[in-house]
């Protein structure tokens, strides 16, 4: 588990802030930091991840593939439904901690907030990200990313305050956001969380496609993304939700996947903000096979 500041901006058409606006953090940092969280979680075991930058640590085993044992959900997966095979990457976040993942530290969506360790939590086979009332939050991101893929994972989002979105997204692996893209294919931005939005960013000046869903977010879903040279199709419950077929806004390199709770004080009362959180049950990643 490595640590790095995390993409700074948001889905909705409004914003034009690039999700990623520092370096990670490496060397020392790290290893200070990564004593800490053993303190926290009470684990003997030591975490890292890929790093750049002034320093680097070794790599624990990520997500790898799937046991025989079928994961919650699988019935109503796109995987399942839409015949993708075996995931080339798959994390159940059984150990204390998610491993082979960047988790974000440092300055907030825009400069809110903060992104800390401490907002990440692993038990009982559920990766949780707390945001507290000071605009304290969490992300983390599985590098390295590919051209072209599938993308998978089981969510629930408790009702929360508006100024807190639950994200899973595809970020580019060269950081050049907006050109390099963006693919919101899960953003809760409603407190109640009974309806789901996503957004494709691209070009230079940040144009976006936006869909939107009615769901009850409050229970698991399965959200999915496929993007390949001809087209990103977000699923829900296995189920196509949205198809964008313009070529033009497509991603143009490698891609990696993000998960995110998003501070923003701007959508609601920033002096009474609720402690809010998502959960993630499991993550799955798949090549693309032509």
């Amino acid at each position: 588990m490595s640590e790095e500041s995390g993409p700074g901006g948001g889905g909705a058409p409004t914003r034009g802030i690039s999700r990623r606006t520092g370096l990670i953090i490496g060397g020392v940092a790290v290893v200070a930091v990564l004593a800490l969280i053993a303190v926290l979680v009470g684990s003997p075991s030591s975490d890292s991840g890929n790093t750049s930058g002034s320093g680097s640590v070794s790599e624990p085993p990520g997500p790898t593939t799937p046991t025989q044992t079928q994961s919650a959900g699988s019935d109503t997966s796109a995987a399942t439904l839409q015949g993708w095979g075996e995931p080339s990457r798959v994390d159940e976040f059984d150990g204390p901690r998610p491993a082979g993942w960047s988790i974000y530290k440092g300055e907030g969506h825009d400069g809110n907030g903060r992104r800390t360790t401490e907002s990440i939590h692993v038990n009982d086979g559920i990766l949780t990200i707390k945001g507290d009332a000071q605009g304290n939050t969490g992300g983390l991101a599985l590098n390295p990313g590919q051209m072209y893929g599938r993308w998978e994972g089981r969510v629930k989002m408790p009702a929360s305050d508006p100024t807190y979105h639950a994200l899973l997204l595809l970020w580019p692996d060269e950081e050049n956001w907006p050109e390099g893209g963006e693919v919101d294919f899960m953003e809760a931005t409603s407190g109640d969380r009974q309806n789901v939005n996503s957004f494709l960013h691209y070009s230079e000046d940040n144009k976006q496609i936006e869909h939107s869903v009615d769901v009850d977010g409050t229970e698991w879903h399965n959200w999915a993304v496929e993007w390949t040279p001809d087209h990103v199709i977000g699923y829900l419950d296995g189920r196509e939700w949205y198809r964008i077929e313009d070529k033009d806004t497509l991603p143009p390199g490698p891609m990696h996947l993000c998960i995110q709770l998003d501070w923003f004080p701007e959508d609601g009362d920033p002096n009474n903000v609720k402690p809010s959180e998502m959960q993630v049950d499991w993550i799955k990643e798949y090549k693309y096979s032509g």
